[in-house]
């Protein structure tokens, strides 16, 4: 049920209350997204340290940032797939399979645009 009397800075606040308790749900009941939190956390500060353009600073951030949102997504796809149902069904399946290849091509683009704004660091270009 939609609460009454719920605008305004009363609904940033609320709203911030439920981003809140679900970045704790997925820290408490999702292993990959706890993984993927600890890298984060690692390639943070890689990010604000090597000697890299503005631009290529933000690309590195912005795909570790994606990585988690893309992993949180994944989550909620499938806490309601699991909530439809026990049996197994083809669009169960199908949704999860998407849902994963989701953060797959984000860990990619991650990897990728690491790869490319370090490479020259690394080979001293």
């Amino acid at each position: 049920m939609k609460p009454a009397n719920n605008h305004g800075l009363k609904r940033v606040f609320r709203a911030t209350g439920f981003s809140m308790k679900g970045l704790k749900s997925a820290w408490q009941h999702e292993a990959a997204f706890r993984q993927e939190a600890v890298l984060a956390i690692c390639m943070l500060p890689i990010a604000l340290l090597v000697p890299v353009t503005t631009v290529e600073r933000l690309l590195m951030i912005l795909t570790v940032f994606i990585v988690l949102i893309v992993e949180l997504l994944n989550s909620a796809v499938e806490a309601v797939v699991d909530r439809v149902g026990d049996e197994i069904h083809p669009l169960s399946g199908r949704a999860k399979d998407i849902a994963s290849a989701a953060v797959f091509i984000s860990l990619l683009l991650c990897a990728i645009t690491w790869g490319t704004v370090l490479w020259p660091l690394i080979v001293g270009a």
